[in-house]
């Protein structure tokens, strides 16, 4: 009998709220998360918004946190708010049969970026001898582990702004095979730096509507100038479903399947009619045994980007037939978190299953007729919602769709 994985808690660590309640409430009431940047001097910079957050405080956390840096203080506040939200003490899970799958596009970077200026500028005995474990990928996942004592498997995807996603991908394939009884799947972020940021203006890939810094991030808008850069966390818990009901747990939402795909087709640009995400959401709906017909709404992965939208948009228009479910892009309100935007898509997802409203795309103003869907502008719906679809797209061609049920 095929083991099953329900959702039992989120916890998000958000430009738009921390814990689930508020950045429940502030995607249902449309507000955004995005401001002039405040943790450095942007002034240099074509683009000087994003989507900040709250540091969590070292002295909250398990000791190896003392050195951590950003990412991973953020990943290990999201768990912690992920596992209170399910009511899950460690102490209730053998730890053997409790995984992390964290994730994480850029980890360490400012840290890198900090110590190369401490290099040049004041020799080898400037760097910081914790650079190279504190400023790896898998240091969130590690520190999760350490944190709570879960010594199942642990493992660190690093799929570019698809991580998130992949890590949940990961965390229903670990239950299903016996591996694990709970999985904290998630990604985490904080790469906003004046070095990442030039490269990412240099490519003109962000949006540089400075002086209107809430209604920069268009998805869908014809209008739309490039994303906005944001950073945080967003980690979901996995229980097997037996385990999860023995213990009263609270079920927000079951993970029916997920699909992968690559577009192999260019290092930054999305196949032009979304070939890679739409194979891989094909694969979702076959994994989830769902058809597309009963899937009620699809969080988008849209950017705010001028291809990418476009051709994600034909891609869910391929699958649902020309005719789709209501389609948003909760990046209209966050931003972009990198390697945590799949798994916010895969909260936001769960949530509108468990509680019937569908979150709206702000600043959707004047619809680009290449996006011809329903993207919900402005305003939350309620809809009962049984199915719902979440997409990840990553630079490079990675693709990842995840499928859940009421």
């Amino acid at each position: 009998m095929t083991r099953r994985a329900v959702v039992t808690g989120i916890g998000p660590v958000t430009p738009v709220g921390t814990g689930r309640r508020d950045f429940w409430a502030s995607l249902v009431a449309g507000r955004a998360g995005i401001g002039p940047i405040t943790r450095f001097d942007p002034s240099v910079l074509s683009s000087r918004i994003a989507g900040q957050v709250d540091q969590a405080s070292p002295a909250a956390v398990h000791p190896p946190a003392r050195r951590a840096e950003r990412f991973s203080l953020l990943a290990h506040e999201a768990a912690r708010l992920a596992l209170a939200d399910a009511r899950l003490a460690p102490a209730d899970v053998d730890g053997d049969r409790a995984a992390v799958v964290l994730g994480s596009a850029y980890g360490g970077l400012s840290r890198v970026e900090t110590d190369a200026v401490a290099l040049r500028t004041r020799g080898a005995g400037a760097v910081l001898p914790h650079l190279s474990s504190s400023g790896s990928l898998s240091a969130a996942a590690a520190l999760v582990s350490m944190a709570f004592g879960f010594t199942g498997p642990v493992e660190c995807p690093a799929g570019a702004c698809a991580t998130g996603a992949q890590a949940v991908a990961r965390g229903l394939d670990l239950i299903r095979l016996d591996a694990a009884d709970v999985v904290v799947a998630g990604g985490t972020d904080a790469a906003l730096s004046p070095l990442f940021m030039a490269s990412f203006c240099a490519a003109r890939a962000l949006s540089r509507r400075n002086d209107d810094p809430a209604a920069a991030s268009r998805p869908f808008d014809r209008d739309r100038d490039g994303f906005v850069f944001s950073e945080g966390a967003v980690v979901l818990v996995l229980e097997e479903y037996e385990f999860a009901r023995a213990r009263g747990a609270p079920v927000l939402a079951e993970v029916l399947g997920h699909g992968e795909a690559g577009d192999a087709y260019s290092p930054v640009a999305p196949h032009p009619q979304g070939a890679g995400i739409l194979r891989a959401m094909q694969r979702a709906v076959r994994a989830a045994g769902v058809t597309p017909a009963e899937i009620g709404y699809v969080n988008a992965h849209a950017a705010s980007t001028p291809v990418g939208d476009v051709a994600e948009v034909h891609a869910i228009r391929t699958l649902f037939g020309g005719a789709p479910p209501p389609v948003s892009s909760t990046k209209s309100m966050t931003g972009h978190l990198l390697g945590a935007a799949g798994a916010l898509a895969a909260a936001v997802a769960v949530l509108t299953v468990a509680t019937g409203w569908i979150t709206p795309t702000i600043n959707l103003e004047s619809p680009d007729p290449r996006c011809d869907i329903d993207g919900v502008p402005h305003r939350a719906r309620e809809k009962k919602t049984e199915v719902a679809m979440s997409n990840a797209i990553g630079l490079g061609g990675i693709n990842c769709a995840l499928v859940f049920g009421r």
